[in-house]
Formats: structure tokens, C-alpha cells, sequence
């Protein structure tokens, strides 16, 4: 998993050598490009992936990229999509975001995992937490007392910020935090650019904070992924939090929806999820909630 913010002058040529290479190592797993930079998740063979590592950081922009590493079977994408978009995170506003070769201008302040965790020391319960994902995925981990917008999709987060319902936490401390951190990059800089005066961001997203804090910390339970894996814990310690939408029992695991034509997953503990009935369609099913390549 990985992004990286810098001018693109030519995304479709950029496309074309990333396809290229990925192919040539045999790499699965989707990766964005927009004239604002790079988003990515891919897997394969770890010998591969390095030298994927050291190509791409030799183009100039890619050369800070924090390649964020997980254990996986090799298998966790079914195949390779390269795509060219308007923005890196689809919230919409592709003519608001402004980045250099130093990244994005304008956003939260990064703070480090400890940074975050000596921010709460001093501040205590004037720090808001802000989910900067799909609801649904906070389902099954959040920061403890998070805020969690009402979205679906990231499309729904100007809405949501502009809605009124979160100007009490203008003049408040906000860490915007999402999966490796490139949703919070532009999130940071809605807020900002819509009066949230003290905006930060976790420097390297959940992934990171989890690597370094674990789970006697702020963060409570699974981290949903984007991939064949669904979720995954940072420590055996790790809570469960999710709650089965059948039977309320306690579980972290997403299935898909047993209709082929629709995308949504249902949260469903081990024994619902062997009954077939438990996996059916309901029209309640946003058909979206694996659309984005997100991180």
C-alpha cells in the first residue's frame, strides 16, 4: 500500500510505464494515477515487489513514497488494473487540491504515532477524531470516541462537512486518520479551506500508528483492507468490535453479498455465515462499498 503526491504532466504516459513493470513482474493489485500523483495496493513475490519499490521511486516525485508492507498469500488480487482518474480519492473536488513535488499544499499538520498519542496526553478529550472513511469500514476498528461521518462513499464527505453538524469542532484539535493516510491528505484540506482552524493527520495513516502503538492505544480493533483479506490486527490483543448483522455476536469479518451483480458486504460472524439465506441481497445494499481504491 502506497501513495505519492506530486505534479503528474502526463498521467497516461505514467500509466503505461507502470503497467509495463508491473507485468513484468508479474504484480496484481490496483493502482490510480491522476495529474496529482500515485495511489496503490499491489501483491505478488517479495523479491518482485522490492524491485517495484526501487523502479518507481526513481522518478522524481515517487522518491519520498512510504511503501507501507503487510503480510499476504500472494494471491490477495485477482489480477492488475492501472487507471487513469481525476483524483486519487473521488471526493469530488479535483480543482481544489493543489500539490508540489513536496506533496500536498495546504493540509493538516502530520504528526507522528507518538505525536498523536502526546497530543491526547495534553489535550485530553478537547482532541476529536475524525474518521476519514467509508462508515462501514469503522464498523470493525476506529480510534476510541472517534467521530464517524455518515458516508458511503467518499463522495459524501463535502456534503458532510458542510452539513453544519461537526462547526462545534472548528476550533478544536482535528487528527483526520484513514487506512496509509492519502484519504486524510485531502480531507485535511477541505477542513482547512472550510474554517476547521487546528487540522492534523497521522503520518502514515492507521497502518502506521498500528504498527507503533499496537493495541494498548487509542485504536481499538481490526483494520479494514481493501484486498482479499478483508481485515487485519495489528497485535494479538486486538478487540473485537464489529457486531454480526444477524445475530449482534461479536465479529470483524465482511462477506460479499451472494449476488454477483452487487458489491456490498455483510458483516456476518462464522456460524450466520453458514446459512446461505444470511448472504442474500437486501435492497438496504449500497452496491459500492469495495468500489474505491483507498488508502
Amino acid at each position: 500500500m502506497y501513495y505519492g503526491f506530486a505534479p503528474i504532466a502526463d498521467p497516461e504516459a505514467v500509466k503505461l510505464w507502470q503497467k509495463t513493470l508491473c507485468e513484468s513482474l508479474g504484480l496484481k493489485g490496483r493502482i490510480l494515477i491522476s495529474k496529482h500523483g500515485i495511489n496503490g495496493t499491489l501483491g505478488g513475490d517479495m523479491s518482485a515487489l522490492k524491485k517495484y519499490v526501487r523502479q518507481t521511486k526513481e522518478y522524481q516525485g515517487f522518491k519520498k513514497i512510504d511503501f507501507k508492507w503487510s503480510d499476504g498469500t500472494g494471491q490477495d488480487f485477482p489480477r492488475l488494473r492501472v487507471r487513469v482518474r481525476n483524483e486519487l480519492v473521488a471526493f469530488g473536488t479535483p480543482d481544489e487540491l493543489e500539490v508540489s513535488i513536496d506533496g500536498v499544499v495546504g493540509g493538516g499538520k502530520h504528526l507522528k504515532p507518538a505525536e498523536v498519542d502526546a497530543l491526547v496526553a495534553e489535550r485530553g478529550d478537547e482532541v476529536v477524531f475524525f474518521d476519514g472513511r467509508n462508515a462501514f469500514e469503522a464498523e470493525i476498528g476506529k480510534f476510541k470516541n472517534a467521530v464517524v461521518p455518515n458516508t458511503q462513499t467518499t463522495h459524501d464527505f463535502i456534503a458532510e462537512i458542510e452539513s453544519g453538524k461537526y462547526d462545534d469542532f472548528k476550533d478544536k484539535p482535528i487528527v483526520t486518520y484513514c487506512t496509509g493516510g492519502v484519504r486524510c491528505e485531502i480531507l485535511s484540506v477541505l477542513m482547512v479551506n472550510r474554517g476547521f482552524k487546528e487540522v492534523y493527520q497521522i503520518e502514515g495513516g492507521i497502518v502506521r500508528y498500528g504498527e507503533s502503538q499496537g493495541d494498548d492505544s487509542l485504536w481499538e480493533g481490526s483494520l479494514y483492507v481493501f484486498d482479499d483479506r478483508m481485515n487485519v490486527n495489528f497485535t494479538e490483543k486486538a478487540k473485537t468490535i464489529g457486531k454480526c448483522e444477524r445475530c449482534a455476536g461479536p465479529t470483524s469479518t465482511f462477506r460479499n453479498c451472494s449476488n454477483l451483480a452487487c458489491r456490498d458486504l455483510i458483516l456476518l460472524c462464522d456460524h450466520c455465515n453458514e446459512d446461505a439465506a444470511n448472504l442474500a441481497c437486501q435492497p438496504k445494499h449500497s452496491r459500492g462499498r469495495r468500489g474505491e481504491l483507498v488508502g
